[in-house]
């Protein structure tokens, strides 16, 4: 089943042309279906590769998915038009009264910011008492996992050594619905400086560490009734972006390596190797099938504020 994006999303034609199923929205509200209202707060700088990236991932389920773009009202995006965020995104004012059976907030470059600092922090947080007030189950990735785990449980993020980069291999701790088919390890990318500890992670009751690895810490969290998830990687890159971010940071001066286990044999020239993309689209499907088509309210409304 598909997706409900608007015809003249960038994005639509790039995923048509890949052969995923797209429905604008005329077609859709022909269709006696309840579509899934989803919302994706997008934070991230490249804001229409995200879009593509998400977009991706979200098709992989036999549901019907109707998708909101999200911004902050209180940042400046400078790697986007002014006419594409208004055409195409909403603000949390313009949806305060909506309730949603899903979200996704995406990673951001802050990290190394103290949240306080965040130029739209508040809002931020605004955004997080929302997605705990209106939405059924929210998907945190990266940077939203750590100031999702900040804003509910306290929980602080440490600086690293240096900048966590590259794709790697992380074990399955615990088996839930969520990792429904995963093998026992997967391969996942990551692209961060900051981090929370385990050992804090596991005083919150509520929280279960689903995947993890001496290398990353965590990868994957949940809480028991699965309405919040945190994922600290990023399973939605394409094959390009560490790529991307390498060539960006090295040009620019920074102190950057060579992304871990990426490249085949190491070797810049050999191209590639994808070998997160098959557990990346389980997740989200998981996620998308178990955690919110199977037990979200028919009625909309009726969806009930996460006790924490």
């Amino acid at each position: 089943m598909p997706i409900i994006i608007p015809k003249d999303l960038p994005a639509y034609k790039t995923l048509t042309d890949e052969n995923i199923f797209i429905m604008d929205e005329q077609r859709a509200n022909t269709q006696d279906i309840r579509p899934l209202e989803l919302a994706i707060v997008n934070l991230m700088p490249t804001k229409e590769k995200t879009e593509t990236q998400l977009l991706r991932r979200i098709s992989n389920t036999a549901l019907q998915v109707n998708v909101d773009f999200v911004q902050t009202k209180t940042h400046d995006s400078k790697n986007v038009s002014k006419e594409h965020l208004e055409k195409f995104y909403v603000s949390l004012d313009d949806i305060r009264d909506k309730k949603y059976d899903a979200m996704i907030i995406t990673g951001a470059p802050v990290e190394e910011i103290s949240y306080e600092e965040v130029d739209y922090w508040k809002e931020m947080t605004e955004i997080l008492d929302f997605a705990r007030k209106n939405v059924f189950s929210t998907l945190f990735i990266c940077w939203a996992s750590q100031a999702a785990l900040y804003h509910y449980y306290g929980i602080e993020k440490h600086k690293l050594d240096k900048k966590l980069f590259g794709v790697y291999e992380c074990d399955l701790n615990k088996n839930t619905i969520l990792t429904s088919g995963f093998d026992e390890s997967f391969f996942i990318p990551h692209s961060r400086h900051t981090y929370c500890k385990l050992e804090d992670i596991k005083k919150v009751d509520d929280i279960d560490i689903i995947s993890s690895s001496c290398d990353v810490g965590l990868n994957i969290a949940s809480t028991k009734d699965e309405r919040f998830i945190f994922v600290a990687g990023h399973g939605e890159y394409d094959f390009d972006t560490l790529e991307n971010e390498y060539l960006r940071d090295k040009n620019a001066g920074l102190p950057i390596e060579l992304p871990k286990n990426y490249y085949k044999n190491d070797d810049i020239n050999k191209g590639v190797s994808v070998k997160w993309r098959a557990h990346s689209n389980l997740l989200f499907s998981n996620w998308l099938n178990y955690c919110v088509y199977q037990r979200t309210p028919y009625n909309i409304s009726e969806i009930e504020e996460k006790a924490i």
